[in-house]
């Protein structure tokens, strides 16, 4: 992966790296950058994202993701916690800041009751659309403006489980760093890649691609078990609320739907996405 470029020099969670402070005011400029990260406008400025929770902390750092700041409880700390503890050891040998914080601190970076013991600031990565490459059998995912966090972090979380190749946003999609999508995640953010690209950008790309584009549209034709998916296949899914954008469903290869027994329009987005990635899943397996 590439890291994303920062529109200004990072400042605050990353300045000065390596060192252990115990912080007990919200009111600390070191917190107040960190909480900051909530805001997508910092996040873009810094190239810096949050990640709650030891385990995603973890998850980060085994994938080898650049930890800047670790802030951890410091009553899990003192309270003997040897995971944590053995955390802590590996961010200060690796250089990152360590943050021993007080329950209100950690609240108001979480900012909501009973958080996590430790709260990571890592180094935002992403991947330009030219990079994608599929192979036969092999698959990933498309969104086209898709908007939920929850959404998306459960894709992600479903791309992973079915070892997709990447996650393409396309269009003006919700951020995949906020910390409501990294928490939904469940630490899948660090496994598989992320692309963002303009919609012109992922049309252009699309001339160049070899393999099939399959995409979910209410006026699909074909059964979505239909297809072959043992070719290189990139699975397109629509908005929330509009499904694919007319421009976008031109451009697939084939456009399916999933057949309902029931009274219920539509899918929810996440769902009709888990649905399309096992298929393509089992097809290939099958084979």
């Amino acid at each position: 992966m590439t890291d994303d470029t920062p529109k200004k020099k990072p400042s605050g969670p990353l300045a000065a790296p390596g060192r252990i402070k115990e912080i007990s005011s919200a009111a600390n400029l070191i917190v107040k950058d960190i909480r900051a990260l909530a805001q997508k406008r910092h996040r873009d400025e810094t190239g810096l994202f949050l990640v709650e929770g030891l385990k995603l902390v973890l998850d980060g750092l085994d994938a080898g993701w650049e930890l800047g700041t670790l802030v951890v409880s410091k009553a899990a700390l003192q309270g003997g916690s040897e995971v944590l503890t053995r955390a802590v050891s590996r961010a200060v040998g690796i250089g990152a800041d360590v943050v021993e914080a007080s329950a209100k601190v950690l609240e108001a970076i979480a900012r909501r009751d009973n958080p996590q013991s430790a709260i990571g600031v890592f180094r935002r990565q992403s991947v330009p659309l030219a990079k994608i490459a599929l192979g036969p059998g092999e698959v990933a995912v498309a969104l086209d403006r898709v908007r939920d966090p929850g959404n998306l972090g459960t894709i992600m979380r479903t791309a992973d489980a079915v070892g997709a190749k990447a996650v393409v946003l396309v269009g003006d999609c919700v951020d995949p760093f906020s910390l409501e999508t990294v928490r939904a995640t469940m630490g899948s953010i660090f496994a598989v890649p992320v692309v963002r690209a303009k919609e012109a950008e992922f049309l252009a790309w699309r001339q160049g691609f070899s393999g099939q584009i399959v995409g979910t549209h209410m006026t699909g034709a074909v059964d979505y078990r239909t297809p072959d998916y043992s070719a290189a296949t990139l699975l397109f899914m629509g908005n929330e609320q509009a499904g694919l954008s007319a421009e976008m469903a031109a451009s697939c290869d084939v456009l399916v739907r999933i057949p309902q027994a029931g009274r219920a329009d539509s899918l929810n987005l996440a769902v009709a996405t888990g649905v399309m990635l096992f298929e393509a899943r089992r097809k290939v397996l099958t084979l």
